[in-house]
């Protein structure tokens, strides 16, 4: 075939054709692509300035990694949360050039020294002798995808921040026309009479009868019921069963070997450490006295005493250090020596030499095994996806599961189950996915609907298919394996509905004009005062928190009756006991700087509208949906 193919490309009729090609690339690809030069790729401007498309994405997923880290296993983001994610991480750039360029306008700036003081206080980045970490540093910025460069911009971004922000949230002052009506409100306090019938003191009911024990399971059905169960056939299509499959010769090994050789050779490290001070003057003097001979505690005292810190950086390879310079400099010393002072944006750096790992390389032999799992594991992926089309191909076309499951390899179980993945006997159903899944599955089988088509899932690195093959409705259970159960609750809700009458009885007979007192020592019942008390549980020790929204919406004389966690309760509102602002001049600071930081975020956040408002933002609707990277 490929020699007719040549025969054919020499011949006339072949070149005309191919002159013919070429003329159409000119008219219509050509074209396209010297249309595309200079066409604008930002998916915003603000003031003129560009918000580039891989600015926006890589913002995109860092907010993503943040919301990821916070949610933790629960986090499950569709196309919708991307989206809203994407739109907000851009309207954070948008932000930020905005108030950068109302920063120019008013010659406000970030200086260098005031960047590096900024980022030398952050907490987070402090090691455990309290000094400024680089090896946590590093680690940050390898989470937040973020270089040095870009980290700097970020601290001066707000450092501008707080400058122009500052300025408008000075001007927020609570005034006392607000702060003494809250306090007032606040440490108000009121007295009660509390009536507790408790659940536990009512008398035992008569014992029940059978008739009346299988009455109270019909008329509780969901507490004396089993779960809905449901069988399902679950085929599942995962990388890890195409990958006993395949076979990767050792050509392909020794390729990916060297593809992959970076993973597999440990480079030199260093165990370092580091002084950093403002000025070279000071540097050369640490490095004098450390190659004198000085222990590292002097070497941080007087790293400290000229306004900079020292560090131990621990053993560190030679691209945890992202400053090109000091990198250099670190692994151009030898084991035991101290470098020159060498300058960069956080100041001068002095560095010694502890000790010195040499780089260690793992042959092709040493990783065969697991390189070639992980080779398989990486074309089953591939193999996975295409195997997943023709499932989905074969179930469309009528083809029952457990036949394309035997056909295209996947594994097939049936299961009966609960929404909680447990059998009729109460055992845990072994489920062919991995637990982080599990939960996916359980939902999946539970949104099946009977007769309908299996389709093939996405759950993970594996493709499921779900078959409902019958469900079980919740059934009571049978009378005489829950004949005690059902004894026991039936007493305990007669003893609650008892507490529940005789409290009902005590309201209404206060409501109808009797002191509390009186009704309560009829009933057999004791009266306890509560009080005085505050609107939380916390300033209320002895009253029943059930008790406290009640009596503060109550006015003075008026009784209520709450549920407890012991039984209910009856109480009376005795005494309001106001409070006088004027007493607590510590509480109305307290209450007016609440108002103030309210009412400063206020201000700040119209501040940040109409800073956005001035800067002409211009966003490109057609490449924001690119932002999510999807």
């Amino acid at each position: 075939m490929l020699t007719a193919l040549r025969r054919l490309a020499g011949t006339w009729v072949a070149k005309i054709l191919f002159a013919l090609l070429v003329l159409s690339f000119a008219v219509w690809g050509i074209e396209d692509v010297v249309r595309n030069i200079g066409r604008d790729t930002a998916v915003a401007h603000v003031g003129g300035d560009p918000i580039e498309l891989t600015e926006a994405q890589a913002n995109a997923r860092r907010e993503m990694a943040r919301i990821a880290r916070q949610m933790g296993a629960r986090f499950e983001p569709d196309d919708n949360i991307r989206r809203a994610v994407a739109a907000q991480a851009l309207e954070q750039l948008i932000s930020d050039r905005a108030l950068r360029t109302e920063a120019r306008r008013q010659g406000i700036g970030a200086p260098a020294d005031a960047v590096r003081n900024s980022v030398f206080a952050i907490p987070g980045l402090r090691g455990a002798d309290g000094t400024f970490s680089r090896p946590i540093f590093d680690s940050f910025l390898r989470q937040n995808e973020l270089n040095e460069q870009q980290f700097l911009q970020v601290v001066a971004g707000d450092l501008l921040r707080q400058q122009l922000a500052g300025a408008v949230r000075s001007g927020a002052l609570g005034p006392d026309a607000m702060s003494a009506p809250l306090l007032a409100w606040a440490m108000e306090r009121r007295s009660a009479e509390v009536v507790a019938v408790n659940t536990a003191a009512m008398p035992d009911p008569e014992p029940p009868t059978e008739a009346q024990l299988r009455r109270y399971q019909e008329n509780n059905p969901a507490r004396f019921s089993t779960p809905e169960y449901r069988e399902a056939a679950i085929a599942v299509l995962s990388p890890e069963g195409v990958a006993a499959e395949i076979e990767v010769p050792d050509a392909d090994l020794a390729q990916a070997y060297e593809q992959r050789r970076a993973q597999y050779d440990t480079p030199e490290r260093r165990a370092l450490r580091q002084a950093v001070v403002p000025t070279e003057a000071a540097a050369r003097e640490i490095a004098t006295a450390w190659r004198g001979g000085a222990e590292f505690p002097a070497i941080e005292a007087a790293a400290t005493a000229a306004d900079g810190s020292a560090a131990d950086l621990g053993l560190l390879d030679r691209a945890t250090l992202p400053l090109a310079n000091v990198a250099q400099a670190a692994f151009a010393a030898a084991d035991g020596a101290v470098t020159d002072p060498v300058q960069s944006p956080f100041g001068w750096h002095v560095i010694k030499v502890d000790r010195i790992e040499p780089a260690a390389i793992r042959t092709l032999a040493d990783v065969r095994d697991e390189l070639r799992a992980e080779v398989a594991r990486d074309r089953a992926l591939d193999m996975a996806y295409e195997r997943a089309n023709r499932v989905e191909d074969a179930l469309a076309g009528g083809t029952p599961l457990a036949e394309v499951a035997q056909r295209l390899g996947l594994a097939l179980v049936t299961a009966t189950m609960d929404s909680a993945g447990r059998d009729p006997a109460n055992a845990v159903v072994a489920l062919p996915v991995p637990d982080a899944q599990r939960a996916d599955l359980l939902r999946a089988v539970f949104a099946a609907r009977q007769g309908d088509a299996p389709r093939m899932t996405e759950m993970g690195d594996a493709f499921v298919a779900v078959e409902l093959r019958a469900i079980t409705p919740p059934a009571l259970r049978p009378f005489e394996s829950i004949e005690g159960s059902l004894q026991a609750a039936f007493i305990a809700d007669a003893r609650r509905r008892a507490a529940e009458e005789r409290a009902a009885a005590l309201l209404a007979a206060v409501r109808g004009g009797k002191p509390l007192q009186e009704a309560a020592e009829e009933a057999g019942l004791i009266v306890q005062r509560a009080g005085p008390f505050g609107r939380t549980p916390q300033q209320a020790n002895t009253l029943p928190p059930e008790l406290l929204a009640p009596l503060f919406e109550a006015r003075q004389g008026d009784v209520t009756m709450a549920e407890t966690r012991t039984g209910f309760a009856v109480a009376r509102l005795t005494e309001i006991i106001p409070f006088n602002p004027a007493t607590d001049p510590l509480g109305m600071g307290r209450i007016r700087t609440e108002i103030e930081q309210s009412m400063q975020d206020e201000l700040e956040e119209q501040y940040a509208q109409a800073l956005r408002g001035r800067a002409d933002v211009r966003i490109n609707r057609t490449l924001l949906d690119q932002v999510t990277g999807r």
